[in-house]
């Protein structure tokens, strides 16, 4: 299988020290203004999905929801991951389009 582009951004955006993962580190991200988007994975719980929904709403900060957390994490190098959060406008920029390019393919 080959791997997304939008996998392929995540890995370079934590190679480049430009994402964050984990609940508590995205949140702190979020709330301070340095997430410039958070992926949150679709098989989080309801609870994190609703909570990190009403924060992105709240603070302006573009939320998708992608993939699952085996995925993730494996895109970041790391065990599973249900958050994450992309401090570079630019890598958020590039993520966003390959995700709407992504789903559209799917759908």
């Amino acid at each position: 299988m080959r791997q997304s582009k939008v996998m392929g951004l995540i890995g370079l955006a934590t190679r480049a020290g430009k994402a964050v993962s984990g609940e508590f580190c995205t949140e702190k991200e979020v709330k301070s203004g340095k997430a410039s988007l958070v992926i949150v994975a679709g098989d989080a719980s309801d609870n994190t999905k609703k909570k990190f929904k009403n924060m992105c709403d709240f603070y302006k900060v573009p939320i998708y929801f992608y993939k699952d957390k085996d995925t993730l994490g494996h895109a970041m190098g790391k065990e599973f991951r249900a958050s994450l959060a992309i401090l570079d406008e630019g890598f958020a920029g590039s993520i966003k389009k390959h995700m709407e390019t992504e789903s559209n393919t799917i759908a």
